[in-house]
């Protein structure tokens, strides 16, 4: 059931709802996410953000995703998420990633449709799909540090997808990643005229933390896919310290701890889902 992102999000914009990605990192996060999914019947994206690899990651992720996409019946997309290194872009390829995003946010305009352009090339032979970022999420990411927003330019919309040809594009309508150190507040009117420009499905970044109405004011006026990373974190590490104080045993069976955890991150991806609208899409 691995599919590409172009199916699914040309689908969601026609009929106007978002398809949900989660970042993922081994298999208790995938598990808690596609045993959640799967029962709401909602496609998903499975992504991995290079800075959560290590030298195993190449094929540990993508052969437990694998193995989980011939049993579940639901569509899911293995997205390589946020790569600015085209040797990475390529080794996921060979490793079976359906869906890769190039990065060149921080880039020039010409630079960014270059190198955006360069991995469309690279992609096609493998039948993958590219997302790129027009404009700059801001935020604070995991590694700590922030950046400044750069809002996207209906404008400019155009131009780079005829000069990349990608399939969806990522933009910055004061969304942010990380964890939101005050309330955001979504460019509504500024993300109808980046959809009415753009001929490709739009994403939104920087999902977690968003203000439900905020969500929903986006999926409705052309946001097809958002992510989330944070809040898995959050939901995962909440759990852990609770567990840490419940559990008495010395010993306890690993289901003790590993079965909550899943169940902590399902319940988080129960919300998105349901927020996104996508349950009952697959």
């Amino acid at each position: 059931m691995l599919h590409t992102a172009k199916e699914l999000l040309e689908e969601a914009r026609k009929k106007h709802y978002a398809v949900p990605g989660f970042n993922c990192v081994a298999d208790i996060m995938i598990r808690g996410i596609l045993d959640r999914v799967e029962k709401l019947r909602s496609p998903v994206f499975l992504m991995l953000y290079p800075n959560d690899m290590d030298e195993k990651t190449w094929w540990y992720f993508p052969a437990i995703v694998r193995a989980a996409a011939e049993r579940c019946t639901i569509p899911i997309v293995m997205h390589l998420d946020h790569a600015t290194d085209i040797d990475v872009i390529r080794e996921s390829l060979d490793n079976g990633f359906t869906s890769v995003m190039y990065d060149g946010s921080s880039l020039t305009f010409d630079k960014n449709v270059e190198m955006t352009r360069k991995t469309v090339e690279i992609a096609k032979p493998y039948g993958a799909t590219v997302e790129a970022e027009l404009g700059l999420v801001g935020g604070f990411g995991a590694e700590g540090g922030e950046v400044a927003s750069i809002l996207s330019q209906p404008k400019d919309v155009v131009t780079f997808i005829e000069r990349t040809g990608i399939d969806s594009l990522a933009v910055s309508i004061g969304n942010a990643h990380g964890v939101y150190r005050q309330l955001p507040q979504l460019d509504i009117s500024l993300l109808k005229e980046l959809n009415a420009a753009s001929s490709v499905p739009l994403v939104l970044h920087g999902g977690s933390g968003t203000p439900t109405d905020q969500i929903r004011a986006a999926v409705e006026n052309g946001i097809c896919k958002f992510n989330v990373y944070a809040d898995c974190r959050v939901a995962l590490w909440n759990r852990f310290k609770q567990l840490a104080t419940e559990l008495k045993s010395p010993d306890p069976s690993p289901n003790a701890y590993i079965v909550p955890l899943q169940q902590a991150i399902g319940d988080m991806v129960e919300e998105k889902v349901t927020l996104a609208g996508a349950c009952g899409r697959a």
